[in-house]
Parts: C-alpha cells; sequence; structure tokens
C-alpha cells in the first residue's frame, strides 16, 4: 500500500479531527447513513475532496466523514464505505480504519447490509458477528509489515471483541430486536453468490454474506483495534430467495429498518 496516500489524507483533514482520540469510531454500510444525529458537529468533509479517497460509488453509500458529539461523546463516523470490488486498491477500503488509529481511537463498529443464508433469518433481522470466513483470501495486511500495524502474524482468534458483542446485545434487548451471532462471509463482489456457492458458505458454517466489512475488520484487529460487527439482513441469499437479487433490495430492506438501525447505533454510542 501506498503510506503516503494515508499521510496525504491524514494531513488534508482539520486539526480537530486529532486533539482528542474518539470514543468510538463506525464505519456505515448499505443504507445505514441516515443511522446517526449529533449534538454537535466539528467536522464534516465528503470523501471526494479528501485526496485519494474519492467518492463513494455505490448507490447507498454517502461518501462522508463526520466528526461530531452525541451526549458527550466523540464519534468518528464514516458515512458509507469504499469496496474492494471497485479496482483501487487496499487505500481506499481501510482509510477509515487508519485514520482511526492514528487518532488515537480504540473502538470500531462495522455495520453492514447482508444475505441471509442460515434458515432461520428473514429480512429485516439483525446479525451480530462473532466471526468471519474470508472466502477469497485477499488481505489489505499482504506486504511489507508497517510499524504500527500488528506483527507479521497478527491473532485473529476473537476479531470481533466480546464486550462490545455485548454491548449490541444490549442494545437489541432493550428494544425488543429479534437478534442472533453469526458468521459472515466475505466474498469479494461485485456479482451476486451463486447458490451453489451460498450452499458451501451454509455447509462451513456462514450465517450471512457480503461484501465487505471483512477486511476492514482484520486490519483494525491486527491494529490493536476492538470492533464489533452488525448486520441488517436485507434479502436472502441466491437459491433461498424466491427471485433474483438486486441492489434495489437491498436499499428497500435498510430504508424499512432505518429507525431500528438508528436506534441500535445510538445506543451502542452511548454504552461501549
Amino acid at each position: 500500500m501506498d503510506l503516503k496516500l494515508f499521510d496525504r489524507m491524514a494531513d488534508f483533514l482539520p486539526d480537530v479531527c486529532f486533539e482528542r482520540p474518539p470514543d468510538v469510531a463506525i464505519v456505515l454500510g448499505s443504507g445505514w447513513a441516515d443511522a446517526l444525529s449529533a449534538d454537535r458537529t466539528f467536522a464534516r468533509i465528503p470523501y471526494a475532496d479528501i485526496p485519494g479517497l474519492g467518492a463513494a460509488t455505490v448507490v447507498g453509500h454517502t461518501g462522508e466523514f463526520w466528526l461530531y458529539e452525541r451526549a458527550g461523546r466523540r464519534v468518528a463516523a464514516f458515512c458509507g464505505r469504499r469496496h474492494w470490488y471497485e479496482g483501487v486498491g487496499w487505500e481506499t477500503v481501510v482509510f477509515p480504519v487508519e485514520l482511526l488509529r492514528r487518532m488515537g481511537g480504540t473502538k470500531l463498529l462495522l455495520t453492514n447490509a447482508a444475505g441471509g443464508i442460515n434458515p432461520a433469518l428473514k429480512p429485516g433481522d439483525f446479525v451480530i458477528l462473532k466471526d468471519h470466513i474470508n472466502t477469497v483470501g485477499i488481505n489489505p495486511l499482504i506486504g511489507p509489515v508497517v510499524e504500527g500495524w500488528g506483527p507479521r502474524f497478527p491473532d485473529m482468534t476473537e476479531v470481533y471483541t466480546k464486550h462490545l458483542r455485548d454491548v449490541l446485545h444490549g442494545a437489541a434487548n432493550r428494544r425488543g430486536l429479534r437478534v442472533m451471532e453469526g458468521i459472515y462471509a466475505f466474498t469479494s463482489g461485485p456479482v451476486f453468490e451463486t447458490p451453489a456457492e451460498i450452499r458451501a458458505y451454509g455447509h462451513i458454517g456462514a450465517d450471512v454474506v457480503g461484501m465487505s466489512t471483512v477486511p476492514e475488520a482484520v486490519f483494525a484487529r491486527a491494529c490493536g483495534i476492538q470492533v464489533a460487527g452488525l448486520s441488517l439482513v436485507s434479502n436472502l441469499a441466491a437459491g433461498i430467495s424466491p427471485r433474483p437479487l438486486c441492489h434495489e433490495e437491498v436499499l428497500a430492506a435498510t430504508k424499512t429498518a432505518q429507525g431500528v438501525m438508528s436506534g441500535l447505533v445510538e445506543d451502542f454510542i452511548l454504552d461501549c
């Protein structure tokens, strides 16, 4: 990766971003961008203005960095993400995590919209990630060892921190929500999976599937950052769904669940 590009990205941001570590950072996936509310805003910057980052290219990803305060907690929010399948390298994918590391933050919530594999799931359900399966093997840590990014072979026994999983469970229970802990299968995209692939992922233990989250989680955990992952089941996966898959279905599901998503994120910010 181009470390000088990270320097240029970080140098562009105002000094307020580095005056104190955020209490928590959030990366918002497809359709999650409206799940935030602020008492005070310190910075709000479109991705397109940050050198080397570039605008989000996927519908449902706002593409904006937002540093704000909520109930006395400082939050660094990345409204939308860049994906490996966009073809512009790892720098844009992991920049939110690298920026959090440079800001001194230690807690990260990753959200996404995912396809349901486990037959117990239905659209609108939430899954708290307890582990993941990287089905394609690509990894942002491939390359030279970089100081601050952990050892050559980082331990991934507990990528998703139990304490933060418990915080999400508490938030869901207070709101009477149906949640389960599950395993996320990461695919590179940008195609939806085939029915045969979904059957295979189910056989090896995956509950949900998607095209994001795992690279950021791996990178963050290697850097010593505590990670939580939360998926909204936006659709049933290929071969399980009775109809062809499309991104519009994903966005419709997230729009329907917007109020619940906001509540979960709000509780996580206050309780983590």
